[in-house]
């Protein structure tokens, strides 16, 4: 090799989601970092798109949320789901999606400051780049990773650079592991999958046309197209919108393994049949061959090298998880990367990122597969024998149209199972209900969680000890000239909040002498009348749990780690032990 050895604290191998966000975030806080990627530039097509709440809340936090709603569709753009025989066909069925229902707006509407949008990955990764790179983190494109070694005190991992060939050293205090689905980083720490790789083949192709007149009247994110009656074999297609209403990427989930052998010229004409209109003028732009896969990492760490994103859990794009579930990872481990370079946070810190985001990145594993499971379901309650003849399978599908007992007994069953595709688009609860339970979070004895309604459909706001810290409008204390502001724009992600009432005054002495004292960013606040923030409809304090003396203590995250009802005789002996604790001091 002969060449100098590079030195950074925490190398990132992988440029996506998560490695953006994770490099974005510790660049914030000054941590000199260095993200690599062997792609040319950002994502080549749009991948991921849908943008949930808890995401949008991660980018308000770190000054991005405008930003992105300023490149991506809107939410009214994502409102339905619908089924069809072909663009310019029949319409068989319709569902609202992405939190557009109507009778569930007000349930989104109070869980967050911040509302779901529509970014397509190749127009959401450069923001997240840019930002990495304009706050100081060093990004090297065109870079291979090749190998790593640990020991006590770092990690020495050998790059290549992919113009030259040559290869280099890189030595840093940690790695992460942000490399894909196919992540050689994991692989080189021997990293324990449990599931199943490679349930089928699907293809996604990127496609120019414009469909405008079919659907600026009925716009959504995602349609089904299903042609039963098609002689070369059922038609099973899901299109989905990149920019309204000219862009495109169609997935064909029932070419099986032809996918591998298809021109340019055969795609086009597969999606000319999707279409049936042969006015509009096609443009294939790329062709994006994927696997469906039900894995998840049994851990996320070996050492000082620690996977995040797609290299830990793997699964189909059903739900719109995958990129939210990268940056949230990013989000909750950044800053105990953070705590422990800047903050003499013990290394054991590190330990509850597995602890935390592994059952979360299971929970979303299973329920993408289990929603990628419910399409045969509604095929199969529309009578329909995929195996059976084009004429045959043609006349079951249209006895849902019949005015006779059977299309009676058809339309319900199609209902039902329609309606249990909910869990694919309203799952709210799985969106947000995220329960820390490990050492960064102290039990506040209330035992387990109860849930009042469906806990996968609906998300259930919590002031407890390991929930992330419930959105209330709250306003500046005395300041009649802002706006409204969430309960979560009170928090930092580089640092802890103490939020408490108005007769926790100690709380507030106590933090500035603990933050202090032990090196550690602390904020604190009161809440209601006569203190800093403004109770503006009493709600926080209806809510909260503790008393007027009593507090919680926010992560950086935004998951509350600490809570006591009251105050204690001794606040800041009290809080300097929650937080040496937390931070395994």
């Amino acid at each position: 090799m002969g060449l100098c050895m590079l030195e950074t604290e925490v190398l990132v191998v992988g440029a996506g989601p998560t490695g953006a966000t994770a490099s974005l975030l510790l660049a914030r806080h000054g941590i000199r970092t260095l993200m690599v990627s062997q792609s040319a530039w950002v994502a080549d097509s749009p991948r991921a798109h849908i943008v949930n709440q808890r995401t949008m809340e991660v980018m308000r936090a770190i000054g991005l949320e405008d930003v992105c709603e300023a490149a991506a569709a809107p939410g009214t753009a994502m409102a339905n789901h619908v089924m069809m025989t072909a663009v310019n066909g029949v319409e068989f069925g319709r569902m609202w999606t992405w939190q557009q229902d109507p009778s569930r707006l007000g349930e989104y509407a109070a869980a967050s400051p911040c509302r779901g949008c529509d970014l397509p990955q190749h127009r959401f990764e450069p923001i997240l780049v840019g930002e990495a790179a304009r706050l100081g983190a060093r990004v090297q494109y065109r870079t291979r990773f090749v190998s790593l070694e640990q020991d006590d005190d770092g990690v020495t991992t050998i790059l290549e650079d992919l113009d030259t060939g040559q290869q280099y050293p890189v030595r840093s205090r940690y790695v992460i592991g942000a490399d894909g689905g196919q992540s050689p980083v994991a692989d080189a720490i021997g990293l324990e999958l449990e599931g199943t790789s490679g349930i089928g083949r699907a293809l996604n192709v990127v496609f120019d046309a414009d469909l405008t007149k079919y659907f600026e009247h009925r716009q959504g994110s995602i349609f089904w197209i299903l042609q039963p009656g098609r002689e070369s074999g059922m038609t099973n297609a899901m299109l989905r919108m990149v920019t309204p209403w000219t862009q495109w990427v169609v997935g064909f989930v029932h070419l099986g393994d032809r996918v591998a052998d298809l021109s340019f010229e055969a795609l086009r004409a597969e999606v000319a049949e999707l279409i049936q209109d042969d006015s509009v003028d096609i443009t294939i732009r790329g062709v994006y061959p994927w696997r469906i896969n039900h894995v998840i990492a049994k851990r996320y760490q070996v050492g000082r090298v620690i996977c995040g994103g797609d290299a830990v859990h793997r699964h189909p794009p059903m739900n719109g998880l995958g990129s939210n579930t990268c940056i949230q990872d990013a989000f909750n481990l950044a800053w105990k990367l953070a705590a422990v370079l800047r903050w003499g946070a013990s290394e054991s810190l590190l330990e509850t990122y597995s602890d935390e985001r592994r059952p979360v990145g299971k929970q979303v594993v299973d329920r993408a597969i289990a929603s990628w499971r419910q399409n045969p379901d509604v095929i199969r309650s529309l009578g329909i024998d995929a195996q059976a003849p084009a004429a045959v399978r043609q006349a079951q599908f249209e006895e849902l149209f019949e005015d006779s007992p059977a299309g009676e007994a058809r339309r319900a069953a199609f209902q039902a199972a329609k309606r249990s595709k909910d869990y694919s688009y309203h799952a709210h609860g799985v969106e947000m209900n995220h329960f820390y339970e490990s050492a960064a979070v102290l039990d506040d004895g209330e035992g387990p969680i109860e849930f009042e309604r469906d806990p996968e459909l609906h998300f259930q706001p919590m002031f407890r000890a390991g929930a992330r810290l419930p959105h209330v409008w709250v306003g500046r204390g005395g300041d009649t000239t802002t706006a409204p502001i969430s309960t979560l724009d009170l928090t930092g992600p580089e640092r802890f909040t103490l939020i408490t009432r108005v007769r926790g005054t100690a709380w507030l002495d106590a933090a500035a002498r603990v933050s202090e004292k032990l090196g550690v960013p602390i904020s604190a606040v009161r809440i209601g009348l006569g203190g800093e923030i403004a109770d503006l409809y009493g709600e926080f304090g209806e809510r909260c749990g503790f008393g007027e003396d009593g507090a919680i203590l926010v992560r950086p995250d935004q998951h509350i780690a600490w809570r006591v009802t009251s105050a204690p005789g001794d606040p800041e002996a009290e809080l300097e032990s929650a937080l040496r604790a937390i931070l395994a001091r």
